[in-house]
């Protein structure tokens, strides 16, 4: 089937490149008018947090929305103007309400917060900006405004598109030493993630879609689109110099690298729909559009490719940089194969203990959600945090939201008694007097911890409140008690998605190793897949716990000690676990390749190392510099997953594929290929390797006869 696609796409290369040229051009001129709404917040059903709530959006529909604060110093001057300020902030569309202004002990510190409206329609980016502007005059007479809340943060996305392009030229360059080699892999990237991030934002429209999820996806397409048509043109140019005929060399490259590439793929989408285990609505939009943007890439790899090498043909080669002389003598990858296999006991026992030591620090890994004294120190939420802070404690930046049911009679009795016990809890610095709502259905008081949103003391107050204060406190009363805002949303975020994460990866660990087993047709090929890529993925959580949240190294990174965000565990395993088993694939079906043909499983790894090592490192590289970009970020989250992709990456191509496999390869021998003969009966067979196509393998062209250039 393969064969006969790249047979079309070859013959009918004109046709194939209008086609996706057209969709080029469509997905950049309607991609924007057709885009859907990105979810700007996840709500988790069934937790505490959220059924505050509800019953915010019922009773107070005013404070329904999300929250943050104005924070101005020393209010002693300029008063009137203040008041005349947020008199103008409550005009401001998109502005929910504006509580009364709170002022610290000495006048130091004022804040006056706010609710900005939530849900479809509505652009919290666009009324921030507003309210920040009509501060303007204010700072002009001298008064220090600053501004918390998410929808305030400064930063963004870094151009990681653009630097992860121009590495991959560079590396590429190196690889191939020809600008035309190197060009089709770019070419072939870049017209599939412009389609795919039309159809991201088209998704929006029918799934919940995180408003982070294009940038996701651009990352990954760029990373699977320029590997995957890297592997496919090496296959190429190494069958066209050994057979001479453009059309053998692009069938022999579909039908060995080509199979690799879809099956490669199939595992990526795999990991990365695992995310639907997750039961979180928001996540949803996510997974399926990163999954399109790998689809989209495969789907280019297997037809646009294929055509344009029918263009390309023996110019190939052309436009060469550097003088590259062949060689007759064994490579260097062959060479390090022979060595490892003289010492592989010793060699694996390095390897597996570099790693191990790596991930130890993930033994202390806690979820949670940064607060702003991890902005960047220049930024208005930071000197925000800082202001609060010194005002009125760490945890006014994270005031948690008493909201209690009163609307069955003898709960007002529970009421009172719940804020005494509140107020007397260890952890507790004030507790605010319950404020009713016009129907007296519904009450809420505003509790403030002594310590900072982020500090693990005030996530184990708040299990405490829940799982101690409150029911005893309400216990024998008709009195409903949830608590809410966004440090206890924060918190239940963690736990659900901490629960949860071990199903995710249980199941997709499960599925990749039937798959493996599928293809390779060994029940130890698979296992030993898997458990290293586990052991890659925990040595990049203990780079990230020792950095992140120990802050080893936080100078050099401008990050300062703080927890895990709770997503990123869970979105950096699936993918890198679809990366990792990307080069598994291509890796072990060239040992698999040579196996089969000479039986010999020392050769066989040798061989398959020296004829994929190569493009797997170069693979990496353009996956390292990709993810590493997102280092330079002035976000803590962007830095976090782009430090956790990039080292995941390196030490799965470097200590996971060139070290690892072919010393454990090694050591087990032919029982690498062992399957019980019952399963090899049941199991299908799937061709992964492929075969070498000859000229007499070609049907005859009808229509045009097969050229080597356009």
């Amino acid at each position: 089937m393969l064969a006969a696609l790249a047979r079309i796409c070859y013959r009918r290369r004109r046709i194939v490149v209008v086609l996706w040229l057209l969709a080029f051009v469509l997905a950049i001129a309607f991609g924007g008018a057709l885009k859907g709404e990105s979810a700007t917040s996840g709500r988790l059903s069934n937790t505490d947090s959220q059924a505050a709530y509800d019953t915010l959006k019922r009773d107070f529909p005013q404070r329904h929305g999300d929250e943050a604060q104005i924070v101005f110093a020393d209010v002693t001057k300029n008063r009137p103007a203040i008041d005349a300020y947020l008199a103008k902030v409550a005009k401001v569309k998109g502005v929910a309400e504006v509580q009364p202004i709170e002022v610290s002990r000495g006048g130091l510190v004022a804040v006056a917060p706010i609710t900005t409206a939530s849900g479809s329609g509505t652009h919290p980016k666009t009324t921030a900006t507003e309210i920040k502007d009509l501060a303007a005059p204010l700072a002009k007479e001298g008064v220090q405004v600053e501004f918390a809340g998410n929808w305030f943060s400064e930063g963004g996305m870094p151009a990681s598109e653009i630097i992860g392009i121009v590495a991959a030229i560079i590396v590429l360059l190196i690889a191939f030493g020809s600008v035309i080699a190197m060009g089709l892999p770019i070419l072939t990237a870049i017209i599939g993630i412009v389609i795919s991030l039309a159809g991201v934002g088209i998704l929006a429209n029918f799934l919940t879609t995180p408003d982070f999820a294009p940038q996701v996806a651009a990352m990954i397409g760029i990373g699977v689109g320029i590997d995957y048509a890297l592997f496919i043109v090496t296959r190429y140019r190494e069958a066209l110099h050994r057979t001479s005929s453009p059309e053998v060399a692009v069938l022999e490259a579909m039908t060995t690298s080509g199979r690799a590439v879809v099956f490669a793929g199939f595992t990526v989408m795999v990991s990365l729909l695992g995310m639907l285990l997750m039961g979180l609505n928001f996540l949803h939009g996510l997974a399926v559009g990163t999954s399109l943007a790998v689809v989209i890439a495969v789907t280019a790899a297997i037809t646009l490719l294929p055509a344009m090498l029918g263009f390309v043909g023996f110019t190939i080669d052309r436009l060469k940089v550097g003088r590259r002389k062949p060689s007759t003598r064994e490579g260097m990858w062959h060479r390090w194969a022979r060595t490892v296999q003289r010492h592989p006991g010793l060699i694996a026992t390095a390897g597996f203990t570099v790693l191990i030591v790596v991930a130890l620090p993930m033994l202390s890994l806690r979820l949670g959600s940064a607060d702003a004294s991890n902005d960047a120190k220049n930024t208005t939420t930071h000197k925000a945090y800082d202001l609060i802070a010194h005002g009125f404690g760490p945890g006014a930046n994270g005031p948690i939201l008493i909201v209690a049911n009163t609307s069955k009679a003898g709960s007002a009795t529970g009421l009172s008694r719940l804020i005494q016990a509140l107020r007397s809890t260890p952890g507790v610095a004030s507790v605010s007097d319950p404020r009713p709502n016009p129907a007296g259905t519904a009450a809420i008081a505003t509790l403030i911890a002594k310590t900072g949103p982020q500090d693990a003391a005030t996530e184990q107050l708040v299990h405490h409140l829940r799982n101690d204060v409150v029911p005893a406190a309400t216990a024998g009363t008709t009195l409903v008690v949830n608590l809410g805002g966004q440090t206890a949303s924060a918190i239940d975020f963690s736990d659900v998605i901490g629960a949860r994460l071990p199903i995710f990866i249980g199941a997709v660990l499960v599925l990749s190793f039937l798959l493996l087993m599928l293809v390779f047709r060994s029940v130890l090929v698979p296992l030993k897949a898997v458990l290293m890529n586990l052991l890659s993925i925990a040595a990049a959580y203990g780079v990230i716990v020792a950095t992140f949240q120990w802050g080893w190294g936080g100078d050099i990174l401008g990050v300062s000690a703080g927890p895990i965000e709770a997503w990123v565990p869970m979105m950096l395993f699936a993918i890198v676990f679809g990366l990792s088993m990307d080069y598994e694939v291509f890796l072990i079906s060239g040992i698999r390749e040579h196996y089969d043909r000479t039986g010999d499983n020392a050769q066989a790894v040798a061989d398959g190392l020296e004829s994929t090592a190569r493009v797997i490192t170069a693979a990496a590289l353009i996956m390292v510099f990709v993810f590493g970009s997102f280092v330079v970020s002035d976000i803590r989250a962007l830095k976090l997953i782009g430090l956790g992709l990039a080292v995941a990456v390196a030490i799965d191509a470097s200590i996971v594929r060139v070290i690892l496999v072919p010393a454990t390869m090694e050591l087990l021998g032919k029982a690498n290929w062992w399957l019980p003969r019952w399963l090899d009966k049941v199991l299908p067979r799937i061709n992964v390797e492929g075969t070498t196509v000859h000229d007499e393998d070609l049907e005859p062209e009808v229509r045009e006869p097969v050229t080597t250039g356009v």
